[in-house]
């Protein structure tokens, strides 16, 4: 009986950790360049309808209603819909605040990075392919 390389098949368990090894140092590498930052607050305007901007305090006078309705009546649909509905738009608004930036690096830097993470990608799907051995 033939042992089992990774994935079942004949490709090597080196190249499969060697690539996973690399797959997480370039993204690691990667994942740390980018800097993260908000701009969200109460005055921020979510959404826009034609000339009329929705900020994130106008979004939490439905979701007061809402929970006063819930208080008085639990069953009632009308307010869950008030609150759910406001809860989900706040959410969405605090994601799009966010802004995704790259520090500054040399070219070395991003060269490495690059070549880990795509050179671990190709070693590590190249270890799941079987491959003759002659």
């Amino acid at each position: 009986m033939a042992v089992q390389g990774a994935g079942g098949t004949q490709g090597g368990v080196g190249r499969f950790f060697l690539g996973l090894i690399m797959i997480i140092g370039g993204g690691y590498m990667l994942l740390n360049a980018i800097h993260v930052t908000n701009h969200f607050s109460m005055g921020y305007g979510l959404y826009n309808f034609g000339g009329f901007r929705l900020t994130s305090g106008m979004v939490m006078i439905p979701f007061m209603f809402g929970v006063g309705i819930i208080f008085y009546n639990s069953k009632n649909f009308l307010g869950w819909l008030l609150a759910g509905g406001s809860l989900v738009m706040l959410i969405f608004g605090v994601i799009t605040s966010i802004n995704f930036r790259m520090r500054s690096m040399s070219a070395f830097e991003l060269i490495v990075i690059l070549v880990l993470l795509v050179g671990g990608i190709g070693l590590f799907l190249s270890s799941l392919r079987s491959f003759d051995q002659n």
